[in-house]
């Protein structure tokens, strides 16, 4: 795999000084569909290509490919790096734990 160029590196340094949040802050995600184009957003509007946030979280470009589609995927790992990567927050609600 590729190493990063500068252009790149200086768009990961700013994104990871950024919280996008492309859904609205109180809008929740229900499925794959919504969490892929909350990252294809979010992606877009640091100007990073597919190709680029694949290098950064060490993925495929057909991975960033098919998590933005919606295809429901068991990488979860890979899934929250990319979220992470483009400046999105995710929280857990519900019922906490005493």
């Amino acid at each position: 795999m590729s190493t990063l160029t500068d252009r790149e590196e200086r768009r990961l340094k700013y994104n990871r000084t950024c919280a996008i949040l492309p859904l609205g802050k109180n809008d929740m995600i229900d499925n794959a569909i919504q969490f892929g184009a909350a990252v294809a957003s979010a992606r877009k509007a640091l100007g990073l290509t597919q190709r680029e946030l694949a290098l950064a979280i060490n993925s495929g470009e057909r991975f960033i490919v098919d998590l933005e589609a919606g295809k429901p995927t068991a990488q979860l790992d890979k899934a929250l790096a990319a979220a992470k990567a483009v400046g999105l927050r995710l929280t857990a609600t519900g019922i906490s734990q005493a």
